[in-house]
């Protein structure tokens, strides 16, 4: 079974074409065979075997744009083979690797926001371009670890607020600080013990408030790690990549992370066995989203916190991550909204656009 919910990634020869890679899979190292599952759309395939398949103001949008490339010396991460890891020489495989990879994409991060017509704006986003220095990872193999967020908050601002406020400090005290194995399963596991721990201390400061808050939010995350971007999300925010085709000469917008929503057979499914049911498309009736942060009256609903987590490797073809709430893609398709990006960073950008890559699985 495939560990990882890999998103389409170019292979390592001259000049790729995205698009193809994006229809097709492709090699994520020089030296591995193409992944079994390269889900970008609907279902999302399984990230560990005890986990289910990952299956709100409104108007807020954050663009991470993926700048120069800037140079560090003998640093890097590696996937590992089967047999590697039952040889134990996954972390002598990674410190070869890292003298490979001397290449990091500059990123940087901006934000729009609008409240429309709501008293109060219940939105949230965070923007770390830079927290290596605070995670503290192993030098051996991180070099640049970086954090963006956005956070659509329901019922009230107190939930999208403390996530935006906690979430990453729960994740730069989870980060790994020494020697591990593999950094993709560390880092992975990272994340969903930090949303965990988000969920349940602002669970427990809900619960004792008189009376309980019932606020709840959705959360898109995307921490990059080196050249790799780690995607976890709950609810129905997105993370939108735009990416060059040289081959085609336009540009498309690729889905990285997955809505939830109480109408798809898997998050229903959990839903009625937790003894909860869905009602006009909602949880009860009532909830729109079937993951969040918060919503407390509905976690014992099958409402759940685990997030759902992908990975995509940058390239030089790659020109920004657009993470927006839900308002925004109720406007604009994402292939709009990347074609006005780019029309915004860089008018020579905005000409074409190509349909973005769909890519089945379950």
């Amino acid at each position: 079974m495939d560990l990882f919910g890999d998103l389409p990634e170019p292979e390592r020869a001259p000049r790729p074409a995205a698009g193809k890679e994006a229809q097709k899979g492709s090699l994520l190292f020089d030296d591995l065979p193409p992944t079994s599952s390269t889900d970008s759309g609907p279902g999302g395939p399984l990230l560990f075997d005890d986990l289910p398949p990952a299956g709100s103001g409104h108007s807020g949008s954050l663009a991470t744009s993926v700048s120069q490339m800037v140079k560090n010396e003998g640093k890097g991460a590696k996937r590992k083979t089967p047999e590697d890891e039952k040889n134990g020489s996954e972390e002598l495989v990674e410190k070869k690797v890292c003298k490979a990879s001397s290449v990091i994409f500059g990123l940087k991060g901006y934000v729009a926001e609008r409240k429309g017509e709501r008293e109060e704006m219940q939105d949230a986003h965070v923007i770390l371009n830079d927290i290596t220095e605070e995670c503290r990872p192993p030098s051996s193999l991180i070099t640049r670890v970086s954090y963006f967020a956005v956070f659509d908050g329901h019922g009230g601002i107190r939930a999208s607020k403390f996530a935006a406020q906690n979430l990453h400090q729960n994740l730069i005290r989870k980060f790994p600080k020494g020697d591990v194995i593999s950094v993709e399963k560390t880092v992975k596991r990272c994340l969903l013990d930090t949303f965990k721990h988000t969920d349940e201390e602002f669970l427990k400061q809900a619960s004792s408030q008189k009376p309980a808050w019932k606020d709840g939010s959705t959360a898109t995350c995307v921490l990059a790690v080196d050249n790799i971007l780690y995607i976890a999300n709950l609810g129905d925010s997105r993370a939108i990549l735009c990416r060059y085709n040289e081959e085609s000469q336009k540009h498309a917008a690729l889905s990285l992370s997955k809505e939830h929503n109480p109408t798809q057979y898997e998050e229903r499914m959990r839903i009625q066995k937790a003894g909860g049911n869905v009602r006009d498309g909602r949880v009860l009736g009532v909830l729109e989203v079937s993951r969040s942060i918060g919503d407390g009256q509905y976690k014992r609903c099958g409402v759940t916190s685990v997030p759902d987590i992908r990975r995509c490797q940058l390239t030089p073809n790659d020109r920004f991550i657009l993470l927006a709430c839900d308002g925004l893609f109720k406007v604009f398709t994402p292939e709009e909204a990347v074609n006005f990006i780019l029309s915004c960073l860089e008018p020579q950008w905005g000409r074409h656009i190509s349909p973005p890559a769909t890519v089945s699985g379950k």
